[in-house]
C-alpha cells in the first residue's frame, strides 16, 4: 500500500514539472527539480535530497538543457546533477549516494574574474545502460560511459569515451579492467587500455 501511495504522490507532485514522467516512477522528498528540463522513464526511483537542475539561464545567456533518466534507473540520496546541454542516464543504471554529474565547467583562466562569474563551458554527458556508479563519484563534462560500466567509489571521471563492459577507477579515473569477449572473462588492463598478457 505504501508503494502505491508513493507512486501516486510522485505522479501528482512531479509530473507537472517534467517533460515526461513514466509509469510506476517514485521520487522522494525533499528534492530540487528544475521545471520542464527532465524526462523520467518508467519505474525510476529517486531518493531524498537530490538536486536535478537544468540551467536555463546564466549571466543573461539562455540555455535549453535536457536531462533524460531512462527506465528502471535508481538514484540514491544526495545526487548533485547540473545540466546546460544534455545528460542522459541509460536503462537499468544504479547510482549510489553522494554522486555529482555535470556537463558544466566554470573556467578559471581570466584571473581578473572569479570563476563563478566567468561564462560557463559545457559538453554533454552520456551514461550507458546497465551501469553501476558507486559512492562519491564525480562525472565531469564530456564523459561517455559505455554499457555495463562499473565506476568505483571516489572516482573522478574526466572527459572521454569508455568502452562497454569496463571497470573504471581512480582520480582521474581510467579503465582498470575490461571484459574480454574472446576469453569470456574479466581481465585487468594496462594504462593504455590493452589487456595484460597472462
Amino acid at each position: 500500500m505504501y508503494y502505491f501511495f508513493q507512486m501516486f504522490k510522485s505522479y501528482i507532485l512531479y509530473k507537472p514539472l517534467c517533460l515526461k514522467f513514466g509509469f510506476k516512477s517514485i521520487i522522494y522528498k525533499p528534492i530540487k527539480i528544475t521545471e520542464k528540463t527532465l524526462e523520467i522513464g518508467e519505474k525510476v526511483y529517486i531518493y531524498k535530497n537530490c538536486r536535478i537542475e537544468g540551467l536555463t539561464k546564466y549571466m543573461n545567456v539562455k540555455f535549453d538543457p535536457l536531462i533524460i533518466i531512462n527506465d528502471k534507473v535508481s538514484i540514491q540520496q544526495n545526487l548533485h546533477l547540473t545540466c546546460a546541454k544534455q545528460i542522459e542516464i541509460g536503462k537499468n543504471t544504479a547510482i549510489a549516494n553522494n554522486v555529482t554529474i555535470t556537463d558544466i565547467i566554470h573556467p578559471y583562466e581570466d584571473i581578473g574574474i572569479a570563476p563563478e562569474f566567468q561564462m560557463i563551458e559545457f559538453d554533454e554527458v552520456k551514461i550507458g545502460a546497465n551501469c553501476k556508479v558507486y559512492n562519491n563519484v564525480v562525472i565531469l563534462p564530456g564523459v561517455k560511459l559505455g554499457k555495463h560500466n562499473i565506476v568505483a567509489a571516489n572516482s573522478v571521471v574526466k572527459k572521454g569515451k569508455y568502452a562497454d563492459y569496463s571497470v573504471i577507477a581512480g582520480a582521474p579515473a581510467r579503465i582498470v579492467k575490461r571484459f574480454c569477449i574472446t576469453d569470456n572473462i574479466w581481465k585487468k588492463t594496462k594504462p593504455n587500455g590493452d589487456f595484460h598478457e597472462e
